[in-house]
């Protein structure tokens, strides 16, 4: 069986165009790495991609997507809503086929390694590959952003995994690791209230002692006039989304705000969402093997 990866890098760049073409252009260009998609937000200023493919093309493409998006992004110049400590801000790998998260882990290591020696960036590694415990939540190392990373980084629990114990002058830190695969989900609420976005936030997310497997946070989204629970589902077949949407929408009642809609940034797996429909539904005794297209694709 072929060895195959998802790779979900998120680059600090949604609002120029030309830069974000040139960041996506190793993923089209690589053999063995299928681009599966790319989306930036303006109000985040992010770029998200998510592609598959072996090892060893994975590892090319990434490398030459980083070295692009250092020489071309200055965070001393970036705004946007999402946290961020660097110009390539994470970068997780994912076991797809064939492939333990062990490997993940060996990979992300020399990925880390490979990059930190040839762009003179400071690295960590997170979750899975995570070298003690206090690293393996991402925002636990990304606390502080990229203002207030210049002093962190000098102290000695937060010396880099790899790379100089010093931010890099413009494209600051970066974070490399292996996890479970994450859903980027958000909801958007009728207002523009900031304030009440980070409050249902922080009922919902797990470190306020809501969802086990969520991430949240609050986002101005000032052009359309509306505010936005961001979430990150570390976990999905514990915490499923249909959970997290009715919680923003309970939590929300109590400010008389209502929820207008959601989104997904990047892509996720099928059964997240044959989990919505099922309780939604209220199918009974549901199987995945009852979606026509699951059955077409078992031979292919």
């Amino acid at each position: 069986m072929a060895k195959i990866l998802e790779c979900i890098p998120n680059f600090s760049e949604g609002r120029d165009e030309e830069k974000i073409e040139k960041i996506v252009q190793p993923f089209k260009d690589e053999s063995g790495v299928k681009l599966l998609d790319y989306s930036a937000d303006k109000d985040h200023n992010r770029l998200v991609v998510t592609m598959i493919g072996s090892p060893a093309a994975l590892k090319e493409s990434v490398l030459e997507a980083m070295e692009i998006a250092v020489d071309l992004i200055d965070m001393n110049e970036h705004t946007g809503e999402h946290p961020r400590m660097g110009a390539v801000d994470v970068v997780p790998f994912t076991p797809v086929r064939g492939v333990t998260m062990e490997e993940a882990v060996e990979l992300s290591n020399e990925v880390a390694e490979e990059a930190s020696e040839k762009l003179d960036l400071p690295i960590y590694l997170y979750e899975e590959a995570a070298t003690v415990s206090e690293r393996e939540n991402l925002a636990d190392i990304r606390r502080g952003e990229f203002e207030g990373f210049a002093d962190k980084i000098q102290k000695p629990e937060w010396k880099p995994d790899y790379g100089p114990a010093k931010l890099h002058s413009t494209a600051g830190a970066s974070v490399v690791g292996a996890r479970m695969p994450l859903v980027a989900f958000n909801v958007n609420l009728d207002t523009d209230n900031l304030e009440i976005a980070n409050k249902i936030a922080r009922k919902v997310r797990h470190s306020g002692g809501g969802l086990r497997y969520c991430k949240a946070i609050g986002i101005d989204l000032s052009e359309r006039g509306i505010t936005q629970v961001s979430m990150n589902m570390t976990d999905y077949t514990k915490t499923a989304l249909y959970q997290s949407y009715e919680m923003i929408k309970f939590e929300a009642e109590r400010y008389g705000v209502s929820v207008i809609g959601s989104e997904l940034i990047g892509l996720l797996p099928a059964q997240a969402l044959f989990d919505v429909a099922e309780h939604y539904l209220g199918v009974e005794d549901f199987s995945a093997d009852q979606i026509m297209e699951n059955r077409l694709l078992e031979d292919l």
